[in-house]
């Protein structure tokens, strides 16, 4: 008895733990939490797709909206700013006049000079024997004139002599020969003054040979190179296989060359403001006006070639500097409109017109002056246009648009300064 009651209760089920009555409690909450969890997300797509709906709904019956903006006109003036290359005044390379060699060089490179002034001395031995011989050439000369002189008194006088001599005394063949001798020897004296003269000629031009061994600056300025040192051997003239001497240049004005877009040459007005800058001058402004063009375009480049002149007191400007050159164009009067406004189709350039009623309409315009991100129109709007900003391909002419009532688009438009009405115009926006 003893040992079936021990085997009854060996086989008695366990009770449950505390652990499995928590863990069966968790699993149950995150069941719950995840089915709490799917249901939000569900219902949250669902809003949402709702609202997607009525807000195409709403889109497909309303009509796009599209940023706009009124066109008005553009400043008379505006001002354009190219590159351009300095020059001197003047600017001269001196040559020798003679043949020989250096004697002595009295101005370096850097050198401010006066007109006049003697900047090297030429050494001609050749020169100088070339004028001994022409003095002396000249000295016979003068001494045969006095000889032909002598002759021409001796035979005017026997030609007087005989020509008033009684008739029977002298022959008439006589009386003739003398005068011929008294003509030969008038004729031989005037001869011999012509030699006297072109001898002289010789020696003035030996003298002014002579001159030319001084090298002289031919107007105030500033030594630009020099070439020569003491003993070089120099040659006259000036071709190709000829050393110069020096470089000089007239800087007190500078003259300042610049090439002009053939479609804004005739924008150009003589006499007009220039202002000049330079990089290594931040800040300066050299004042300067239009002087003379070429009148005519360079069919390589389709440019106007411009001269500005412009006063350099202090000689900042040197020649063959790099500058900027700001000048004013006077043109008629265009219709301007921002960048963003045009449209280029196969037709050419075009912009969409909104008007009171909000269809679109595309016109066809000519373009006067592009400035980047204004560009002026020269046909084809008028002032009272609005004219639609980034329109997208997918509007069609006639089409229904709602304009932006705020007009954000005319914050796009760059606005003019004091000092230039209507902003800048680079070269790069002025290709031919």
């Amino acid at each position: 008895m003893q040992s079936n009651d021990t085997l009854s209760t060996d086989q008695k089920p366990s009770r449950p733990t505390g652990i499995s009555i928590k863990l069966a409690i968790l699993a149950v909450a995150i069941a719950l939490c995840l089915g709490i969890g799917f249901f939000v997300v569900e219902h949250h797509r669902n809003v949402e797709k709702d609202e997607l709906d009525s807000q195409t709904t709403a889109d497909i019956g309303n009509a796009p909206l599209v940023d706009v903006v009124g066109v008005k006109y553009a400043a008379p003036t505006q001002s354009l700013s190219l590159p351009g290359e300095t020059r001197g005044w003047y600017q001269s390379t001196i040559y020798a006049r003679v043949s020989g060699y250096v004697g002595q060089w009295f101005s370096d490179i850097g050198d401010r000079v006066r007109k006049g002034q003697v900047l090297a001395t030429i050494e001609t031995p050749d020169l100088d024997q070339q004028l001994v011989a022409a003095e002396q050439k000249l000295a016979v000369s003068q001494a045969e004139v006095k000889v032909m002189e002598a002759n021409a008194n001796f035979a005017k006088k026997t030609y007087e002599r005989w020509r008033d001599s009684p008739k029977g005394v002298v022959s008439d063949q006589e009386r003739e020969e003398k005068e011929a001798e008294f003509s030969s020897s008038a004729a031989r004296v005037n001869a011999a003054e012509a030699q006297v003269n072109a001898d002289k000629a010789d020696v003035e031009r030996a003298n002014d040979l002579e001159e030319f061994k001084k090298v002289s600056a031919p107007y105030d300025g500033v030594i630009t190179e020099r070439r020569i040192d003491i003993g070089d051997l120099v040659t006259a003239g000036s071709t190709s296989n000829t050393t110069l001497l020096y470089g000089i240049a007239q800087i007190n004005e500078i003259r300042v060359f610049v090439d002009v877009p053939q479609r804004i040459a005739g924008s150009l007005d003589m006499d007009a403001q220039a202002v000049a800058t330079t990089d290594e001058f931040v800040g300066r402004k050299f004042q300067g006006k239009i002087a003379r063009t070429s009148r005519a375009i360079d069919p390589s480049s389709r440019t106007l070639h411009v001269e500005v002149d412009i006063q350099n007191p202090d000689l900042l400007l040197m020649p063959g500097m790099y500058v900027q050159v700001m000048m004013q164009l006077t043109h008629k009067r265009f219709i301007e409109v921002p960048a963003s406004a045009l449209m280029f189709r196969s037709a050419g350039p075009q912009v969409a017109v909104v008007g009171d009623d909000g269809k679109v309409g595309f016109r066809d315009v000519e373009i006067g002056v592009d400035q980047g991100d204004v560009v002026e129109i020269a046909s084809g709007l008028s002032i009272g246009d609005r004219v639609a900003l980034n329109l997208s391909s997918q509007i069609a002419d006639g089409d229904r648009v709602t304009p932006n009532p705020a007009e954000t688009a005319v914050a796009n438009a760059p606005q003019p300064s004091a000092e230039h009405p209507s902003g800048i115009l680079t070269s790069a926006a002025q290709t031919p």
